[in-house]
């Protein structure tokens, strides 16, 4: 490996390991890392997987590779001889922008452990070149501004490959780039990102995300989720989508031919996973093109439901995407024989109007059309896949009970523990040996040394240096300094109501006030949230507002500042989770029950040693039946209870908010005289009406119960050995949330690939 990094320095810039500049060395160790992905086997068989997804958030890659090639402590070991550390060579990477949250994360791991388990599986999706935006803080609010990440020399390797893609008035080139994924110790797989041959960066100013949402050649694969607060937003976003499923399609067909197989036996070739419902066009266009091929429409229908499976994400409704009718027509019109007769033929077989494809407002329903036309439907954790079954698709359930299944989340322990957290993940192995790389299953024999102080001891020092890690990448990068000895207590996840980081900052301002008057906490304490919301997402912002407004009066208040603080994450992405999840001890996973699908932040926070606070929802759950009930803190109202006050219409903010003096003081404070000095009164007020008159996510259900468990996970802290073998039975239970036991079930349950 030397060698060769000496020679790739020497040819592209005539330096040496001793001579050149950090630039210099990072592009050489990217070189050589893709080379060597590139040489390793692609994973093949007689059945392909392909996993359709709006998003990919991969993260930084040279850590990532290096660990899956086996390499990265002969890097380290190289670089470190010639005076370099690997961690900050790693720091020169631009983070790829091509997702958002928890979906485009777990679309990544998944095609690690895919690409690790020597299946053939790759990914398709699309090459955005801005991302969802980066974000920067302004006047106590979050400012959007394009996010380029594509660099002369990246991960992205040009094909040969290119397809036409026909909209209504014109027709897009799509080029193909692939990015290599190597798997631990096994062979490669690939993600398929697609690139429209006409975009054009320049269209969009430097300090903002504002363009032409018109200009689709020059626009369409800029960024990821355009803003959709008007027709011309919502439209492009068909245009993607298309222009994603139609490129992937062709690509999927040609492959197939090249193959020498019968496309009249798709199904026995080719699987089809549809992530979320961004892709389900990819089931009418399928369709389409297998028409061109001279299948009559029943047999291509028949063919393509065969070939396709879904993963519901989400019981938000306005997740699962309808789109009106005349869009499509004005955008791809070819689709629509096919969608109205798909509708059509269900029409035919059931008087439900609710399961109807095209309903009475001539809006498409895309979970419908995967649901009807593809031959698995899988919810992502045990109490969601029951919802959807006895509640949300209770309809679809009663028609298809043999479709419906569950596939519980998975996190890469590669990205997640060998690499965020060497220390821990080193003192693991030197415990337990190293099959839990493998098979993760294996922590479990950490449970033997839950009574051995000196081992609880040494789980609490890696704590503490992760922390002190934390605080100097904090200091260098915002200049905040933290206390590395307080309790570090973290929310960082998309902005999103039914996440309710708005209850967390009702939890911070009730912190301030008790402070203010007299009760100053035992310990230190370190509120931390980290978040994007989307850029129409209004409240969202508001959100973001008064986290920022508490940050800057807490900070100015040396009454409060050396108890309490609350900080956020500026532009919250995978290599500042991977700085933040190690350092936390409290893991806030606080939805609203039953509305968080599964997540997958609680299950990275487990792994690395953090006690979860949370309510009953998703794959807490799980977490909670694995660790016991004395090893996490739930809190909340229940799932049914939730579901019951949504169904009877039963719950009213206002009212609770009259009835109880403490909640109305906590609200009050948005509007009171110490944040209006500092922030937007339009912004607070707006925020504070909101949670009063509407509070759609029951906010104010469970406040008072959240700070009295808040409360309590505090003073336990103070019991550091109690604490701490609570922290260790965590990590010993984490393993079977590795993506790699959810791949092996998707492939033992749904794509059976050879």
């Amino acid at each position: 490996m030397e060698e060769k990094l000496e020679a790739l320095l020497a040819g592209r810039f005539q330096k040496n390991l001793d001579n050149c500049t950090k630039e210099e060395l990072f592009e050489a160790l990217l070189l050589f890392t893709r080379e060597a992905a590139e040489k390793l086997p692609a994973n093949t068989g007689r059945k392909k997987l392909y996993y359709i997804s709006a998003e990919f958030l991969i993260g930084k890659l040279l850590s990532n590779n290096l660990i899956n090639l086996g390499l990265y402590e002969e890097a380290e070991k190289i670089l470190k001889k010639h005076g370099y550390e690997l961690c900050e060579i790693e720091e020169l990477e631009a983070e790829p922008s091509l997702g958002n949250g928890g979906l485009g994360r777990l679309a990544a791991c998944f095609l690690d452990s895919i690409a690790t388990l020597g299946l053939p599986g790759d990914g398709i999706g699309l090459n955005y070149h801005f991302g969802l935006f980066q974000q920067k803080f302004q006047n106590h609010k979050q400012k959007e501004v394009k996010n380029p990440w594509i660099t002369k020399e990246s991960w992205l390797m040009k094909q040969p490959d290119s397809f036409l893609v026909q909209f209504k008035d014109f027709a897009a080139e799509a080029v193909l780039y692939d990015i290599a994924v190597p798997g631990y110790e096994s062979g490669c797989g690939r993600l398929h990102l697609f690139d429209v041959k006409t975009v054009d960066e320049r269209i969009v100013p430097e300090d903002s995300i504002d363009f032409d949402k018109e200009a689709i050649r020059k626009n369409l694969t800029l960024f990821l989720y355009p803003d959709d607060s008007d027709d011309a937003g919502r439209k492009l976003r068909i245009y993607q989508q298309y222009f994603m499923v139609s490129s992937g399609a062709q690509l999927i067909l040609k492959e197939c031919e090249q193959q020498g197989y019968d496309l009249r036996k798709l199904h026995e070739h080719v699987v089809i996973q549809i992530n979320d419902t961004h892709p389900s066009m990819v089931i009418p266009e399928l369709i389409r093109l297998l028409q061109e091929k001279g299948f009559s429409m029943d047999e291509a229908i028949d063919t393509v439901s065969k070939t396709c499976a879904y993963t519901n994400h989400t019981i938000l409704a306005e997740a699962l995407e309808k789109w009106p009718l005349e869009y499509l027509e004005e955008v791809v019109p070819q689709l629509i024989p096919v969608i109205k007769e798909l509708d059509k033929k269900v029409r035919k077989k059931y008087a439900d109007e609710s399961v109807y494809i095209i309903d009475e407002n001539e809006r498409v329903h895309m979970a419908h059309m995967d649901i009807h036309y593809g031959f698995s439907v899988n919810g992502v954790a045990a109490l969601h896949t029951e919802i959807l079954k006895k509640s949300e698709l209770k309809n679809f359930y009663d028609i298809y009970p043999e479709k419906f299944n569950n596939k519980t989340n998975g996190i890469t322990f590669r990205r997640w523990f060998l690499h965020c957290n060497r220390q821990l993940s080193k003192y693991v192995e030197d415990l337990i040996g190293n099959g839990f790389k493998k098979n993760a299953e294996e922590l479990e024999k950490l449970l033997v040394y839950k009574d051995d102080e000196k081992v609880l001891q040494r789980l609490a020092e890696i704590k503490l240096e992760k922390k002190l890690e934390f605080k100097k990448f904090m200091e260098e990068t915002q200049g905040i300094e933290i206390n590395e000895n307080s309790i570090i207590d973290v929310q960082v996840k998309r902005l999103h109501e039914y996440k309710r980081q708005q209850m967390n900052a009702l939890y911070a301002i009730y912190k301030y006030l008790d402070i203010k008057a007299g009760n100053k906490p035992k310990r230190p304490i370190t509120m931390i949230f980290g978040a994007k919301a989307a850029p129409a997402y209004v409240i969202a912002k508001d959100i973001i507002h008064l986290i920022l407004c508490l940050q800057e009066l807490i900070e100015n208040d040396p009454e409060v500042c050396p108890y309490f603080r609350v900080l956020m994450i500026e532009n919250y992405n995978v290599s500042k989770a991977a700085k933040v999840i190690p350092a936390a001890d409290i893991s806030e996973q606080i939805s609203l029950a039953s509305k968080e699908a599964s997540g997958t932040g609680n299950m990275k926070f487990m792994l690395n040693g953090a006690l979860t606070l949370g309510t009953e929802d998703g794959a807490n759950v799980e977490i909670r039946d694995l660790v016991g009930e004395e090893n996490i803190y739930i809190f909340g109202k229940k799932p049914q209870e939730v579901l019951d006050l949504y169904a009877e219409s039963a719950y009213c903010a206002k009212d609770i908010y009259k009835k109880d003096s403490l909640i109305q003081k906590l609200v009050d404070f948005i509007t009171g005289k110490e944040l209006l000095a500092i922030g937007e009164k339009e912004s607070l007020s707006r925020l504070h009406k909101e949670l009063i008159g509407k509070d759609w996510f029951m906010t104010l259900l469970d406040t008072r119960e959240y700070i009295r468990i808040k409360e309590q996970v505090y003073a336990d802290y103070e019991n550091q050995k109690e604490w701490n073998q609570k922290v260790l039975i965590n990590i010993a239970k984490a393993g079977f949330f590795s993506s790699d036991r959810t791949i092996a079930q998707y492939n033992e349950g749904i794509w059976h690939l050879k």
